[in-house]
C-alpha cells in the first residue's frame, strides 16, 4: 500500500508541477528560463481538480470527501491535502489498549522543574487567580497543568495541526483497517474474530474522536484568520499553552484578558480557557482526590499525566504556604 501510493503522489506532484508551469505556478516557486516556448494545452484543468488528484494520490482522498460532505469547501480542502508540507497517508498501525509510561512525566517533578512551575505561578500570578475566581479551580492546578503541557507556554510546539490530526483520523478507512485487522492474521491467514471486533471498534472510535478534531482545524483556522496549515502545535494536534484539541478551543476558549480574541498563546486566555474547561468537567472546590482525578481524566486519559498534574500542583501549594508562612513570620518580628 506504502509504495503504491507514494508512487502515484510522486506521479501526480510531478503532472502538477507541469500544470502550474504552463500556467499559474505555486507561490515561492522559483523563476524558470524556457529556451524554447512550449505548445500551450489544448484546456489546462483548473488547480482545484489538479490538487483534488494530488490529495487522491497522497491517500487523502477518504478523509477529503468526508470534510466535503460536512460542509467545507472543496478547493480549501484539496488544497491543504496536496500541500508539499502534508505527507502522504501510507498507513495506520494503532494499538488496541495504549498507555503511557510513568517516564514520560519523570522530570516534572524534579527540583529544577518545580522552580520553574512556581515561578510561572508568581509571573502569571493575576491571570492565574482571575481563572481561579471566575471558575473554582484553584491556580496550582491550572499552572501545574500548563507546566506539565508545555512550561507554562515555553514549548507549545512547532508542528502542523493538521496532518498529525488527520492521520489519527484515517484509522478507519477501509484500506488502514484492512491492513491493522491483516496483522492480527496468523501464519495460515485466520482472523480470530473477537480480535477483529477489538480492532473495528478501536478504528471507530479513533475516527470518532479525531475527525472532529480535523474538520474543527479548518473551523478554527477561519475564526483566528489563519490557513489550517498556519497552525502550529504538537505532532499529535493539540495547540497553545494548554494544548488544547481544535474542538476544545471551540467549546472552552475564553478571552481571559478581554481583547476580544481567544488566543491560547497568551497567559489570560490560557488560563481562564483551561479554568473553564476544568469546570466544565465537574471541577470545583472541595473535590476528594478520587473525584479530581475524574476531572483531570477528561483533559488526558492517563494515569501518569494525572498523577504528575496533582503531585506537581501539591508541591506548589506547599511551596507557597512556606513562602507566606515565612513573609508573616518575618512581619511579625
Amino acid at each position: 500500500m506504502k509504495s503504491i501510493r507514494r508512487a502515484a503522489a510522486l506521479a501526480l506532484v510531478l503532472t502538477f508541477a507541469a500544470a502550474c508551469a504552463s500556467g499559474g505556478r505555486p507561490a515561492g516557486a522559483s523563476d524558470v528560463v524556457e529556451t524554447q516556448a512550449a505548445d500551450p494545452p489544448a484546456a489546462a484543468p483548473d488547480d482545484s481538480d489538479l490538487l483534488g488528484r494530488v490529495a487522491t494520490a497522497k491517500g487523502w482522498s477518504y478523509l477529503v470527501e468526508r470534510l466535503v460532505n460536512d460542509g467545507l469547501e472543496r478547493t480549501e480542502v484539496v488544497a491543504a491535502f496536496a500541500d508539499p508540507r502534508v505527507p502522504a497517508f501510507d498507513g495506520l498501525f494503532f494499538s488496541l489498549a495504549p498507555r503511557e509510561s510513568k517516564a514520560l512525566y519523570r522530570e516534572v517533578l524534579t527540583r529544577r522543574s518545580v522552580h520553574l512551575a512556581l515561578e510561572c505561578r508568581e509571573e502569571n500570578a493575576k491571570a492565574l487567580e482571575a481563572a481561579e475566581q471566575a471558575h473554582g479551580v484553584s491556580a496550582e492546578i491550572i499552572t501545574a497543568i500548563l507546566h506539565v503541557e508545555t512550561r507554562c507556554g515555553r514549548n507549545t510546539g512547532s508542528s502542523l495541526v493538521l496532518p498529525g490530526l488527520a492521520r489519527l483520523a484515517m484509522a478507519n478507512e477501509p484500506m488502514n483497517l484492512a491492513a491493522n485487522l491483516e496483522r492480527t492474521a496468523t501464519r495460515e491467514g485466520v482472523v480470530d474474530e473477537e480480535i477483529a471486533a477489538e480492532v473495528r471498534a478501536r478504528a471507530q472510535t479513533l475516527e470518532g474522536m479525531f475527525y472532529p478534531e480535523v474538520l474543527a482545524t479548518f473551523q478554527v483556522a477561519q475564526t483566528l484568520g489563519l490557513r489550517p496549515l498556519d497552525m502550529t502545535g504538537s505532532p499529535s494536534g493539540a495547540f497553545g499553552a494548554p494544548q488544547f484539541l481544535p474542538t476544545s478551543y471551540q467549546r472552552y476558549g475564553e478571552d481571559g484578558n478581554g481583547d476580544g480574541r481567544v488566543d491560547l498563546f497568551e497567559m489570560d486566555d490560557a488560563a481562564a480557557s483551561t479554568a473553564r474547561f476544568l469546570e466544565a468537567h465537574g471541577w470545583r472546590p472541595g473535590l476528594t482526590r478520587a473525584q479530581q482525578r475524574a476531572v483531570i481524566w477528561s483533559y488526558n486519559r492517563s494515569d501518569a499525566y494525572i498523577d504528575a498534574v496533582l503531585q506537581l500542583a501539591a508541591r506548589l501549594n506547599a511551596a507557597r504556604r512556606h513562602e507566606i508562612g515565612g513573609a508573616v513570620a518575618s512581619s511579625s518580628r
